[in-house]
């Protein structure tokens, strides 16, 4: 007997791993000063030098994966979207503080290694770290038969930042009468997908299946990778806007990702119907009778990501985001009460509440 027989294949695993420093190695990531790896991929560790310029510099992590979307990727055969939210689920979340992302380090588990397929994901985790500005510093590549089923895997992350410790953002400049402007979503991005299989499962609709006035079928447009808003961040940083805190709207949605970036005692009172929620959420609502309040607590609802900022800065991040939206304001809380108002008052999706 030998491990290949056992079902892991060694002499694959490690082409696979040169194809990932190929693959690193054509791929030019925008570096500071001296900051970038030291060493290349297929090491016990990955290497990596920190910036110069730094007063005191603080390094940020954070650490995500993609959840039961990968279920929709493998059933359909589209794998390099999955690639990127992984990369953006992560460095999102680091960005939040204010942070640069500076490295990411992927884990990949299988039961057999499918090149065909996690080629897709290694170039999508490519493309979200050359968005992002991160280097893909390592990772590992896990084969376990007999645990994964076959055309199986599974993604983590892991994600590297680095901000000045003077300007880590942690809810203490917000201020009440804050405005909150909100960056869209391109549409699912990460979160709720249990509930997506479960709707679409339970009334029997395949994933080929085009809802009437959509051009593509539903998992094309529940595989839209997440956006990453990186680049959109840092034109503000770079512009000198004044950013008092931010919010990515993940798990949980607006109602538990909101008031993380707020003060102990500041509230979120959100406009109703400040934002036309995109119709794929609309579809998922109807077909699965899911209650609006629901529907908040599950999905981002168009709403990938929150910017808390001074009502003087409105109007310059809405000429550098034209894309920014207003949705809210920051309120004081009041003890017992949620610390996301104004979502009684919404009624339907689609109309205000009578």
């Amino acid at each position: 007997m030998d491990y290949r027989s056992a079902g892991v294949d060694i002499d694959l695993g490690h082409a696979f791993v040169r194809g990932i420093r190929e693959r690193v190695e054509r791929i030019q990531i925008p570096s500071s000063g001296s900051s970038g790896t030291l060493g290349g991929i297929g090491g016990f560790a990955g290497l990596f030098e920190l910036p110069t310029g730094y007063q005191a510099p603080v390094l940020v992590a954070g650490t995500d994966g993609v959840g039961t979307k990968l279920d929709i990727a493998q059933q359909w055969g589209q794998h390099q979207g999955v690639g990127v939210d992984l990369v953006a689920m992560c460095v999102n979340d680091v960005l939040t503080v204010g942070a640069r992302p500076l490295f990411f380090l992927d884990y990949v588990a299988t039961g057999k290694l499918e090149p065909e397929a996690l080629w897709q994901v290694i170039d999508g985790i490519l493309a979200g770290c050359q968005e992002a500005g991160c280097q893909l510093l390592g990772g590992e590549t896990a084969e376990m038969p007999g645990f994964y089923p076959p055309g199986k895997y599974d993604l983590a992350g892991f994600c590297v930042g680095i901000v000045e410790k003077t300007a880590i953002l942690d809810g203490s400049r917000v201020q009440l009468g804050d405005r909150l402007l909100a960056l869209p979503s391109s549409g699912l991005h990460s979160n709720g997908y249990s509930l997506v299989r479960r709707i679409v499962a339970d009334r029997g609709w395949r994933w080929d299946h085009r809802p009437p006035g959509w051009d593509r079928p539903l998992a094309e447009v529940f595989l839209t990778p997440t956006r990453i808003y990186v680049q959109a961040v840092q034109r503000l940083q770079s512009a000198g806007v004044p950013l008092h805190g931010m919010a990515h709207i993940t798990g949980g949605g607006i109602p538990e990702n909101l008031p993380r970036c707020l003060a102990p005692n500041q509230a979120a009172r959100l406009q109703p119907h400040s934002w036309p929620v995109p119709r794929e959420f609309l579809w998922l609502q109807e077909q699965g009778q899911v209650e609006t309040l629901e529907m908040f607590r599950t999905f981002n609802l168009g709403v990938g990501y929150v910017l808390v900022i001074p009502p003087e800065a409105e109007n310059q991040v809405r000429s550098l985001l034209p894309e920014a939206f207003p949705i809210g304001e920051v309120v004081a809380a009041n003890a017992g009460e949620s610390r996301v108002l104004g979502l009684e008052q919404w009624g339907s999706l689609t109309s205000p509440a009578d």
